[in-house]
């Protein structure tokens, strides 16, 4: 498999075609938009939305956690 070059680990396949210039307007806008949706929610949905998300990861990184423990004791039966 050959090595990825240094645009595609930072950017994905289509880095390459993006220039510079529109990705720096991409992340603009997308600042904004994040900026935008927070004022337009109260501050309480946007701390439980926050809250929840963490909630998800966490638990996702038990059941990775559990997976790898599993894998551990079969390898070690």
């Amino acid at each position: 498999m050959p090595e990825k070059s240094k645009d595609e680990q930072k950017h994905g396949h289509f880095g390459h075609a993006i220039p510079d210039e529109a990705r720096e307007h991409l992340h603009a806008a997308r600042a904004q938009m994040r900026d935008s949706m927070q004022a337009f929610f109260p501050p309480e949905f946007v701390a439980h939305r926050r809250a929840a998300r963490r909630e998800a990861l966490l638990a996702a990184r038990s059941l990775i956690d559990h997976a790898l423990k599993r894998i551990e004791e079969t390898e070690k039966a």
